[in-house]
């Protein structure tokens, strides 16, 4: 009899092992609803507590770096620029004016186009000359770069600097395509849009135009996204951190730039201008690295902008082409197209159409007609230093 008690209690005390060890999933299985109806003792019973917080890593571990992205603000707008109206063709020196009275170093745009371009009706002010300007005539500095991008100008102007860009310019179908300078200081995200300093269309005070961050970027495009900062010497640091590596290497700087621009010509491949900055990206880094093949695959990029169709002032502002095609053997074609440039009003007052003419002459050992066109690039403009050195290397030959 005790056998048969003992059987029964071990197995009710089996029974009620199993069923606790069942209880919490037979808790678990009952739906939401009905579960937290069940009694609180019930459900404290069969709920496993909480930690109070999560296990620790190994003691062996470094300390972790904790990187917090810094995001430029929302909406930027520096103080103490303020518009001046250009004179004729005379956009890259009041805009040079514009940027360096923010600097407090006031300087008249005729004084500096009396340095940049000393004749009247000089078509062009290269990024290069203004660069040049500001680092001999200021005790300021400045470079310039391609390749930018609406972030990065946003991300300057936060940081204080405003910004320079060489963008196309269409006023109305008479007029056509030109090149123009213009001064980016401020920036709105929530509008899309930049605020700018328009030396040709005003207004003129220190609010400036509104311009869209879409208008910016398709007419920026034309001139492979190039823009020029200036700053104080102290403040080079700052700018660099800005800009990082990318752009204080010229070699990816313009890798990146082709890049970009056989991105586009993928994309796009009836854009004249996305082929010429592939051109124009490629030639320089033919003229960094010395290798022939980057000239070849140049040329070959300008030679499918010129069959899409470019501008007529292309040539006033842009000469990437010519190093090109002399550098793939192609005197010949530059000398047919910087004829082509003189015979038109404008272009027989760019002093690269000259000085790149003098070369094609040059390298099929004309001495004579090269020095002739140095001259004449000379009369153009009498400080333009690329003619002034090939005319010394001439007459030391």
């Amino acid at each position: 009899m005790w056998i048969k008690v003992a059987r029964v209690l071990g197995l009710l005390v089996l029974a009620l092992l199993v069923g606790w060890w069942l209880l919490p999933r037979a808790v678990a299985a009952v739906p939401s609803p009905i579960r937290h109806r069940l009694p609180e003792p019930l459900l404290a019973l069969v709920t496993t507590p909480l930690p109070t917080a999560l296990p620790a890593p190994a003691a062996n571990l470094p300390p972790p770096t904790i990187l917090i992205p810094t995001l430029p603000p929302t909406a930027v707008m520096l103080s103490g620029l303020r518009n001046t109206p250009q004179r004729f063709n005379n956009c890259g020196a009041a805009t040079l004016s514009n940027v360096l009275g923010y600097y407090d170093h006031p300087v008249d745009q005729l004084e500096i186009a009396a340095v940049v371009r000393p004749t009247y009706d000089d078509r062009n002010v290269s990024p290069w000359q203004l660069v040049e300007y500001v680092q001999t005539a200021t005790p300021l500095r400045a470079a310039s770069y391609v390749g930018g991008s609406l972030e990065l100008l946003k991300q300057l102007i936060a940081a204080g600097f405003p910004v320079i860009i060489e963008k196309g310019l269409v006023l109305d179908s008479h007029d056509g395509w030109m090149g123009h300078y213009l001064t980016l200081f401020g920036y709105e995200e929530a509008a899309q849009q930049f605020w700018a300093l328009d030396t040709f269309l005003g207004p003129f005070d220190s609010v400036g135009r509104r311009e869209s961050y879409e208008d910016v970027r398709r007419y920026w495009h034309d001139f492979n996204y190039q823009f020029i900062v200036i700053y104080r010497p102290e403040q080079e640091t700052a700018v660099h951190a800005v800009l990082g590596p990318t752009y204080l290497d010229p070699v990816t700087m313009w890798q990146g730039a082709a890049e970009r621009a056989q991105t586009a010509v993928s994309a796009s491949p009836a854009d004249a201008f996305a082929w010429f900055n592939l051109g124009g990206s490629l030639t320089h880094l033919g003229a960094l690295t010395g290798a022939a093949a980057y000239y070849e695959t140049a040329a070959a990029a300008f030679d499918e902008a010129r069959r899409i169709g470019l501008p007529w002032r292309m040539l006033w502002y842009q000469f990437e082409l010519y190093e090109a095609y002399l550098g793939n053997g192609r005197a010949a074609d530059v000398l047919a197209l910087t004829d082509a440039m003189i015979t038109s009003e404008g272009g027989r007052y760019v002093e690269e159409t000259f000085f790149y003419q003098g070369n094609a002459w040059l390298a099929q050992g004309d001495a004579e007609h090269a020095r002739r066109a140095y001259q004449r690039a000379l009369e153009v403009n009498p400080n333009f230093s690329p003619a002034q050195e090939m005319l010394v290397e001439i007459g030391n030959s």
